[in-house]
């Protein structure tokens, strides 16, 4: 082919289009997500992003942004020396191992009663899950009567049956977590017994049938076809409600205020006070990655175990 004939050939060639109708699929499908994207760096990732970066510094909320001054690891070495953080943490945990494994031991058990041996089922279902739809608040108000130290129901049958100095609840150092740990576990019941029950209803009832042929009682039934099955509902339920215990906080600043003497305080409730009514927000910050840690630990402890458990 001559010269002349390939350069004529190229200027006839028709010219690439930029446009495609794939790109123009494509950009229309960022362009609707882009709310979705922009929303979510908005909400989520910025404030995330900023609060690490808040932690390392000391800043005055009431000074504006001129007041930020970084001070790299201290709130973090400070938190440790802070007798009030400790103790706030002791309460996290104690108030998570008192009432992750009662309330889930309590939803099973009821959940399994109510799946095999009782009439009225949804009604008992809607009697159990009113409380955690409730307003936190509204709950919290009606206990604090129930707990009355002189005329509260809980203390007039305590005294009513021998007990001559019954505990004075919310206002009592021994007692005040104690009382707040009821209050939760009644609570978050219900939310546990429906989830429970869910998972329960996935179970076919071959396997009953065939346990029942067998001569396994109802027990043994549990134990060995109910419990093994509800494996990944148990898990699921572990993981959320580690999670929720480790974020207490509006039924503990109603009924104590992180009191008396701080024996109900946690750190989400020192995060609210440090950050809001000393305006300390680095060091506020700081406690909050440090909370952040602790629940991510928990649940990828838990998560390794249950793939062990899966796999074995």
């Amino acid at each position: 082919m001559s010269e002349q004939a390939m350069i004529q050939k190229t200027a006839e060639a028709p010219p690439k289009i930029f446009w495609t109708r794939k790109k123009r699929e494509q950009l229309a499908g960022w362009l609707f997500i882009a709310p979705e994207v922009i929303g979510m760096l908005v909400i989520a990732v910025f404030p995330l992003v900023f609060s690490l970066v808040l932690s390392l510094t000391e800043w005055n909320l009431v000074g504006g942004l001129s007041a930020i001054h970084f001070i790299g690891l201290d709130n973090y070495i400070n938190l440790f020396h802070d007798n009030r953080f400790i103790q706030g943490l002791k309460n996290n945990v104690l108030f998570t191992v008192g009432t992750v494994p009662l309330t889930m031991l309590l939803g099973v058990v009821f959940s399994a009663v109510i799946h095999k041996k009782l009439y009225a089922k949804a009604y008992f279902k809607v009697a159990f899950f009113v409380p955690y739809i409730c307003s936190t608040v509204a709950i919290a108000a009606v206990w604090q009567a129930l707990y009355h130290p002189s005329k509260g129901p809980f203390n007039q049958l305590l005294m009513q049956i021998g007990i001559s100095d019954p505990p004075r609840w919310l206002v009592d150092t021994s007692y005040s977590l104690i009382a707040i740990m009821i209050i939760y576990v009644w609570q978050l019941l219900g939310y546990q017994i429906i989830i429970f029950l869910a998972g329960m209803t996935n179970i076919p009832e071959e396997l009953y049938e065939a346990a029942t042929i067998d001569g396994a009682n109802g027990i043994q039934q549990f134990r060995r076809i109910t419990m093994p099955l509800l494996g990944p509902t148990t898990f699921f339920l572990a993981i959320t409600s580690t999670i929720s215990s480790f974020k207490i906080f509006d039924m503990i600043k109603f009924l104590t205020d992180g009191g008396p003497n701080y024996s109900s305080t946690v750190i989400v409730y020192q995060i609210y006070e440090e950050g809001f009514e000393h305006f300390k927000m680095g060091y506020a910050s700081a406690m909050s990655w440090v909370l952040f840690l602790i629940i991510m630990l928990v649940t990828s402890i838990t998560w390794i175990t249950q793939n062990r458990k899966v796999h074995y």
